[in-house]
């Protein structure tokens, strides 16, 4: 289990993170490019949510009209809530994080590798 103070300092050390390569691409391609790319992924990021978000949704119904509790279904839909508040954070790195948690085999690889985590640290 993590310290009391573990969390914040990952927040603050992915602010500090995201800010250092904020300023990177900056210096690289200037500051309106950086404000585009960074306005652009928001955009795409929010239509990608939609979208998966629906698609998970439909699976989840589906499996319930058929009596079958959706468990999957749901860890993809926390999964996919996760990725959301990422691309809706500005900066590079969440925004791949983000992106990837949009990928179906990625979020599936994420649940499995969480489900296993979770077993080992409190098994029934």
């Amino acid at each position: 289990m993590l310290p009391d103070m573990s969390l914040p300092l990952i927040f603050v050390t992915v602010s500090v993170v995201e800010l250092l390569v904020l300023a990177a691409v900056e210096d690289r391609i200037g500051l309106g490019p950086t404000l585009a790319i960074i306005l652009f992924t928001g955009i795409l990021g929010a239509s990608l949510v939609r979208s998966q978000g629906f698609s998970v949704f439909a699976r989840a119904r589906l499996q319930m009209s058929q009596g079958t509790f959706p468990g999957r279904e749901l860890a993809h839909g926390a999964l996919v809530l996760i990725g959301g508040a990422l691309l809706l954070t500005p900066g590079f790195l969440t925004d791949a994080l983000g992106f990837a948690l949009m990928v179906p085999g990625f979020r599936e690889l994420v649940r499995r590798r969480g489900t296993a985590f979770l077993q080992r640290r409190a098994p029934l």
